[in-house]
């Protein structure tokens, strides 16, 4: 017997690689060292020009979401997704993104959607300014479902130690800046399939009068950036401290990065809600505290200002064409986020 009789086609796998070294390339920045297809990406740390730098990882999935793509068809978004959300979390220590891994793990390769997926990944990396620098794929016949796929993804990044935010610079007083999201990023799709799906029996095609598009247009919208104005406000000298409001919302992520002895409050109502959220959160019956411990609620990012700075912080972001809400503040208290 051959490896393909047991459904493993390796002369397959192998051409659909040549077919995405293209893209990988087109990714690669000047501290590349390595060329596509060897053991292990290599990168030059003299490139970043950092005197004492910090290399920061995080490492995460698309989750369900990747459902709603088998679904429509559609995967480029879910490329997109995968760096996004794993340089957004580099980025709440105000490092920058210097190279990105992936891992799919796949049924059944085809090349069409192997191409489509990564060419999500390489446009999302160029735009952070990251290289794909190396990833792998593995066929695993009998393992997924025909037609399904797993991805991670693994961003390092790097900092001059100086400039690492942790919240520690966090004191009562200070002011939270919300950065709108563009919709559920790549968290809380387990309930929401489950609402849409199972207890609204709504297909990905059909359409919502309150939400302007398809149901599948409104779930894969791509996970957003916040590189550009998380910049802008990093070169100003105001951030405190950064979170990204993914799984667990605004209460996990929050409270995360908070000093002891501080807690958070976010006042409901200072930001507009995206549709979908009070779909999901009419149809499903769900109290507040439950919305806003599983979904972004249309904040994707929030950072820590000095109360002093808070109108050159926001002025700074509005003349660059960045929407921002003031939505809370930190007051002393048994560390924590409470949404009032």
């Amino acid at each position: 017997m051959k490896y393909k009789d047991a459904g493993v086609d390796i002369d397959a796998a192998n051409a659909a690689l040549e077919r995405i070294k293209a893209l990988v390339r087109s990714t690669y920045t000047k501290g590349v060292s390595s060329e596509p297809g060897l053991f292990a990406g290599a990168y030059s740390l003299a490139s970043a020009g950092i005197r004492d730098p910090l290399l920061l990882s995080s490492m995460d999935g698309v989750g369900t979401k990747l459902k709603i793509a088998f679904a429509a068809r559609k995967f480029k978004s879910v490329g997109t997704d995968i760096v996004s959300h794993c340089c957004n979390d580099v980025l709440v220590h105000a490092a920058q993104p210097i190279f990105f891994l992936d891992y799919i793990g796949i049924d059944k390769i085809e090349v069409t959607v192997l191409e489509e997926l990564v060419s999500g990944m390489a446009e999302e990396c160029i735009n952070w300014g990251c290289a794909l620098i190396g990833g792998e794929t593995a066929e695993m016949p009998g393992f997924y479902n025909k037609g399904e796929f797993d991805v991670v993804g693994c961003a390092v990044g790097v900092v001059e130690k100086s400039d690492f935010v942790d919240g520690a610079d966090i004191r009562s007083g200070d002011v939270l800046i919300g950065l709108p999201s563009t919709g559920l990023h790549t968290n809380g799709f387990s309930l929401a399939r489950k609402i849409l799906f199972e207890k609204k029996n709504f297909s990905v095609e059909d359409s919502l009068p309150e939400l302007g598009c398809t149901i599948e247009e409104a779930l894969l919208v791509p996970h957003r950036s916040y590189l550009r104005p998380v910049r802008l406000l990093l070169a100003g000298g105001w951030v405190r401290g950064m979170a990204h409001i993914t799984g667990g919302g605004f209460f996990d992520n929050i409270t995360r990065i908070l000093p002891d002895g501080l807690q958070v409050h976010i006042r409901k109502g200072t930001w507009p809600i995206l549709p979908v959220f009070g779909l999901l959160r009419r149809w499903g019956e769900m109290e507040d505290e439950e919305a806003f411990r599983t979904f972004n609620m249309g904040v994707g990012f929030v950072v820590f200002v000095r109360e002093k700075d808070v109108s050159s912080a926001v002025n700074e972001l509005l003349a660059n064409d960045e929407k921002a809400f003031v939505i809370g503040e930190v007051r002393s208290g048994k560390k924590g986020v409470h949404v009032v």
